[in-house]
């Protein structure tokens, strides 16, 4: 753990993220900021990640939400970033594309996976629910969540809970989850240039559509 490093990192993103922000927001972002430092000195979150969840944060601070990071919204479930705005609520999950060791040969299915997996779990504790990945990765979505709940085919939400079922068991996806399961927008994040550009799930679906078939992937 190199704490002055952590530090330093997020403090140079953070100064440079506030230059975008109004001046009454900026420090709205220095609180999401002394949050990660805290719980940098807990080891409960990294560099990579931290910086990730920092443009995020700046992103929804600038469109007037209230943002907390690494927030506990059930007994086994905590989200890289909620926010709050008027009435509603909304929970970023950001995705890197990592794989642990052990699904090394299985690795697409264990990322659709799990990528399926917290578009169910999570979407029930918000009104907006958004996935997050830096440009330089590609995020697998299933073409069932363009779709709303009605429209959705029993046999399409089962073949997602089978393979949900593959990798969480401890507990399990439900299959009610899986149907009523909805995905608000996809935030692309310029890691570089310090912002993130939100997307519809149609729109980028359709982006990456073309990649993942030359791939022969499917989800």
């Amino acid at each position: 753990m190199d704490l002055e490093k952590f530090r330093n990192d997020v403090n140079v993103m953070t100064e440079k993220l506030s230059e975008n922000l109004k001046e009454n927001d900026a420090p709205k972002l220095n609180k999401v900021r002394d949050c990660l430092i805290e719980l940098y000195q807990k080891n409960l979150v990294k560099i990579n990640h931290s910086i990730l969840e920092l443009i995020c944060a700046s992103s929804l601070i600038s469109r007037g939400y209230y943002v907390e990071v690494e927030k506990d919204v059930s007994e086994i479930l905590v989200c890289d970033i909620f926010a709050k705005k008027g009435g509603g609520n909304t929970i970023i999950e950001i995705e890197t594309g990592f794989t642990p060791p052990e699904h090394a040969m299985d690795t697409i299915d264990y990322f659709s996976a799990r990528i399926m997996s917290k578009i169910a779990r999570y979407s029930q504790h918000c009104s907006k629910f958004s996935l997050a990945t830096p440009v330089v990765g590609i995020l697998p979505i299933s073409k069932i969540f363009l779709l709303p709940p009605n429209a959705r085919k029993k046999e399409d939400v089962q073949k997602i809970k089978n393979l949900c079922d593959k990798y969480y068991k401890n507990p399990p996806i439900n299959y009610d989850d899986i149907l009523n399961a909805h995905l608000h927008s996809i935030f692309l994040i310029n890691i570089d240039k310090g912002f993130a550009k939100e997307l519809d799930p149609q729109g980028y679906v359709d982006l990456t559509d073309s990649l993942l078939e030359r791939s022969e992937v499917q989800y």
